[in-house]
């Protein structure tokens, strides 16, 4: 489990990286708000150690976009994100996750109890920003599922796309 961009890089090809063959990787902080514009940061590689034994795929979880021409078993994209306490802010190290692509299911396997503590206990991230456009986005943009969109213009421009406006 990565809580940025800038840890999964830090700690990436740590010899003790507790991370195995059946391990899920998850990326945080890289969602619409946690980084605002949601940048294409979620290249997730595979640590060396895992290379070094042959593993050529892992499930790798977050909240970034990620170029067209990375490959594996990537979930992207999920929403709400960790900024706004979506569900992978509460995943600790350790945690077991299950995917079921065929029934499109994404599993924190940890005890009902368990999660309502780690919800009542979690907070909001500090602002990395208190003003200027990056905080109105952050304030007023959705969550990827409809669109990251601002807020206040839906509904507002209709369905018609000009010719010109490509």
């Amino acid at each position: 489990m990565f809580e940025s961009i800038e840890d999964f890089h830090r700690r990436m090809d740590y010899s003790d990286l507790e991370v195995g063959p059946g391990s899920v990787l998850v990326l945080k902080g890289c969602g619409p708000r946690g980084y605002p514009g949601m940048p294409g940061v979620g290249n997730m590689r595979l640590p060396r150690k895992l290379l070094a034994q042959g593993i050529t795929d892992m499930v790798r979880i977050g909240y970034a976009r990620m170029s067209g021409t990375a490959y594996g078993t990537i979930v992207l994209h999920v929403a709400p994100e960790t900024a706004v306490g979506g569900p992978l802010a509460l995943v600790s190290q350790g945690d077991e996750i299950s995917l079921d692509v065929p029934r499109r299911t994404l599993t924190l396997k940890i005890p009902d109890a368990e999660l309502a503590l780690r919800q009542a206990a979690w907070s909001p991230p500090p602002a990395a920003y208190d003003r200027g456009y990056y905080r109105l986005y952050i304030d007023h943009v959705l969550q990827a599922d409809p669109g990251t969109d601002f807020d206040f213009l839906v509904g507002g421009s209709g369905d018609r796309v000009m010719r010109e406006s490509h």
